[in-house]
């Protein structure tokens, strides 16, 4: 006799009045407080007739926020929140949202009410009638717009979108875009080669699909915030530059190395300014000018790597104080370490070239301070 499992049990029939999401919508939000309420009642408004639920990714805000996310979920089932500690970034909160449903289709859109909510409808139908994988809402085609952007923020969206095609594998004229929709089976596609890096996810998607998707952009106008503050800063700038680097050399070294090693090539050259400056200003003697000197470079490239390499695990207070005292003391057993491998290959034993020689150690070195000072001084909690 063959048994019928009952009603609501994992591989029967949901309970009367529930159905499973058809639309998944991922807000990444960090200090949105008051928006919140806003952003699900136009939600509601605008998805009538489509199954959806909004998973809220919060990066740890200071403010209500979840606390705002959590009334509404206590009595709206369709709202869920995601607390991530210790990680920030919004492509990396779309993604672990993404990847907390199950609903065949996922959407981004901002939790600052910038973007416009309305245009979900189409993007929906866009995908499971028209037969698209991605829906894009953008500013840059006929009946779009950028709101009241001034010059100068308008002029770095189109520099970036114009670097943006050096990696892009489809043509799209919003490329930064943080508003769209796609398939779960696109995302899914593209998910292991995501880079996570920083707030462009839509640049990070179409540069990580092994083919161009069937793709549609749907105008919308950029609204203007009216409350909370713009995440946007340097470090935003810095993400995005990271983004394209590791688009186009990520398979082979891992760009925060780069970044890591770009910062070492300044010390380097830090450490001879001051070398010369102790030898020739200050009339020290040499042991004493090249100590001063290497003190001088390992604290300018900790700070260095604490602002820009390791920026979302940055250390303040006392944790810089002991940062930077692990970071001394890796960077020394990296140049014992450094000395001992050219000194090896330069011994008559090997007898390698001394550029050679010197370069090995120094890679050496630098592979060392890495890989440690990773793992030890800029740890996640």
């Amino acid at each position: 006799m063959n048994h019928v499992p009952p009603a609501g049990s994992p591989t029967g029939r949901p309970p009367a009045g529930l159905r499973p999401a058809e639309l998944c919508i991922v807000i990444p939000v960090l200090n949105e407080e008051a928006n919140v309420a806003p952003l699900v009642e136009r939600l509601d408004r605008a998805l009538v007739g489509i199954g959806w639920e909004a998973i809220f990714v919060d990066d740890d805000s200071t403010d209500a926020t979840r606390a705002a996310v959590a009334a509404i979920g206590a009595h709206d089932p369709r709202v869920r929140l995601l607390h991530r500690i210790g990680r920030r970034g919004l492509s990396s909160a779309f993604i672990e949202g993404a990847q907390a449903s199950l609903a065949p289709c996922i959407a981004a859109i901002d939790g600052d009410l910038q973007h416009d909510e309305t245009v979900l409808p189409r993007m929906f139908a866009a995908l499971r009638e028209g037969g698209y994988e991605l829906a894009v809402g953008s500013r840059y085609i006929a009946g779009g717009g950028v709101g009241t952007w001034d010059r100068k923020r308008a002029g770095m969206s189109g520099l970036a979108t114009r670097l943006s095609r050096i990696v892009l594998r489809a043509p799209v004229s919003d490329p930064m875009s943080g508003f769209f929709m796609l398939r779960r089976d696109t995302f899914e596609r593209a998910v292991r080669g995501l880079s996570a890096l920083g707030f462009k996810i839509l640049l990070d998607i179409l540069a990580s699909l092994p083919a161009p998707p069937a793709l549609i952009e749907l105008p919308y106008e950029f609204r203007t915030r009216t409350a909370g503050e713009s995440k946007l800063d340097a470090g935003v700038l810095r993400d995005y530059l990271l983004l394209v680097v590791d688009k186009l050399v990520g398979r082979w070294v891992p760009v925060r190395f780069l970044l890591f090693a770009a910062v070492g090539a300044l010390g380097i050259a830090a450490h001879l300014v001051v070398l010369k400056l102790c030898l020739a200003a200050l009339a020290l003697d040499f042991a004493t000018a090249q100590a001063i000197a290497t003190g001088c470079a390992i604290v300018g490239n900790f700070v260095l790597n604490n602002v820009f390499t390791f920026r979302e695990a940055r250390l303040q207070g006392w944790g810089f104080v002991r940062g930077l005292l692990t970071f001394a003391a890796i960077c020394s057993v990296g140049a014992m370490g450094n000395v001992g491998v050219a000194a090896f290959l330069f011994s008559p034993a090997v007898n390698s070239a001394w550029w050679l020689a010197g370069l090995a150690g120094a890679v050496m070195s630098l592979v060392w301070n890495y890989a440690v000072s990773s793992v030890i001084t800029w740890r996640r909690n």
